[in-house]
């Protein structure tokens, strides 16, 4: 009994280590991360292994935005190579008068949104054309680090490549190249090479 309780309790205090990353850092009204993700395409690019996994570069990635949400993976699918997700946010998704009204959460690697109100604080196109879920693959302990320990509410640029991956066992993820997109397949996968908090 007594194995069972000391097990439960370091389970739990395993869970209660991430519930700081999830106390917002509070911001008064206006944007704080004006411009849109940077971007260019690759046109030719050398494949590159990474944690066991073949990674494919399609493109240079740069964002500065605003952490809407982070939500570590140990358990699921590729969680070895891309254990944290955060959706961010720039334009009208960094303004804390638009994201008061809005409740964020993310599950399953996917990021969700609904309104607190009856209606939306901007028109839906500019949230999902102003927000993503982004899968991150730090490409060292440095970044890692950085991105393990981004608070919910803060400002993080982001440099590195988008890529696909592919597994050992003949799995393929596609990265989404646009920041349009929503649904099954809209989410960015970053090789992230540098990460700073403002």
């Amino acid at each position: 009994m007594r194995i069972f309780l000391a097990v439960f309790a370091a389970i739990g205090l395993w869970f209660a280590a991430d519930d700081w990353r999830q106390r917002s850092i509070d911001h008064p009204p206006g944007v704080l991360a004006p411009d849109i993700p940077e971007q260019r395409d690759l046109s030719s690019a050398t494949p590159l292994t990474h944690a066991g996994y073949m990674l494919t570069p399609r493109a240079q990635i740069r964002v500065t935005a605003r952490v809407l949400a982070g939500e570590r993976y140990r358990f699921s699918r590729a969680a070895d190579l891309m254990p944290r997700d955060l959706a961010l946010g720039w334009g009208v998704m960094s303004d804390s008068a638009v994201l008061d009204q809005l409740k964020i959460s993310q599950g399953d690697r996917f990021y969700f949104w609904r309104t607190r109100g009856p209606v939306p604080p901007v028109p839906v196109e500019a949230i999902s054309a102003s927000s993503a879920n982004m899968h991150l693959i730090p490409a060292n302990a440095a970044v890692e680090k950085v991105i393990d320990r981004v608070r919910v509410g803060q400002i993080i640029t982001l440099h590195g490549r988008l890529v696909d991956v592919r597994t050992s066992e003949g799995g393929y993820m596609r990265t989404s190249l646009t920041r349009d997109d929503t649904g099954a397949g809209a989410c960015e996968i970053i090789y992230v090479e540098e990460a700073r908090v403002q």
